[in-house]
């Protein structure tokens, strides 16, 4: 199922979308979601096209915490070293926008670069969970591009200003829960810029499994039901300018598209 968040006549739903197409091509439909759908929900059998309502972040996470050098190509592409140990960080909640949503540059970098991820989202309350418990409490998968300021990324040790600006996680356009940790685990990965090839690859190519990121993240913090984990970029990335629009696209997921435009 498809799970997604939306705006309309000013109140905030979830939704199953169901139907053929994507989100510019019309043809979905959203059947409201009583409640919340991390736990037991009935659709409510109001229905409304897509195309009437606004997209929001699939989720409103707590925290998103991402994953550093989780593809060799792309470590190797900016001259780093795979880690002995997973390199994680968190990107704030201010930093998460919708499809659609616009990438705000930000004035203290001149070298602002995509990185097409694909994100976990937990759905339910966990901690210290075992690698054979990993499968519960998982939610579902979205899109996520992790926009990073990557000459504010090189001078500065901490990574928080480069990949937690304002604007710098865009999420979406929405959950999708039907799918495996073993079919999430070897799904095309891609990116463009104004339609042109960035990216591509495949999660398979990911050095620390998605059960590895879940038991090493929970080991030292909980989690909570719409948290995000972002799983690592391969090769590929590049520059975003003023006025770029980029897509992140994810096999058996969908598209995720936003416009870069000037802070201000």
């Amino acid at each position: 199922m498809r799970i997604a968040r939306f705006s309309i006549d000013g109140n905030v739903a979830f939704g199953a979308v169901e139907g053929e197409g994507t989100v510019e091509s019309g043809g979905l439909v959203l059947d409201i979601i009583k409640g919340i759908p991390y736990t037991d929900f009935e659709l409510s059998g109001t229905k409304v096209p897509l195309s009437k309502v606004r997209l929001l972040p699939p989720v409103l996470p707590n925290k998103v915490v991402a994953i550093g050098r989780n593809y060799a190509e792309h470590a190797a592409e900016l001259g780093n070293e795979v880690p002995d140990v997973p390199v994680a960080f968190f990107k704030p909640t201010t930093s998460v926008i919708g499809p659609g949503d616009a990438i705000e540059y930000p004035s203290f970098s001149n070298e602002l670069h995509h990185e097409a991820e694909l994100a976990v989202v937990i759905g339910r309350m966990c901690r210290e969970v075992p690698r054979e418990r990993v499968k519960d409490v998982v939610f579902g998968y979205t899109c996520a591009n992790d926009v990073t300021a990557r000459d504010a990324q090189q001078r500065e040790k901490q990574w928080a200003r480069a990949k937690g600006f304002d604007t710098s996680c865009p999420l979406g356009p929405w959950v999708e829960t039907d799918l495996s940790i073993a079919a999430a685990s070897d799904l095309t990965i891609q990116a463009t810029v104004n339609g042109e090839q960035r990216q591509l690859g495949r999660t398979s190519d990911m050095i620390r499994s998605i059960e590895d990121l879940v038991v090493h993240i929970t080991e030292a913090m909980t989690l909570l039901p719409g948290d995000v984990i972002l799983t690592g970029t391969p090769a590929g990335v590049g520059p975003l300018n003023v006025g770029d629009e980029v897509a992140v696209t994810i096999e058996g997921i969908g598209t995720l598209t936003n416009k870069v435009i000037k802070r201000g």
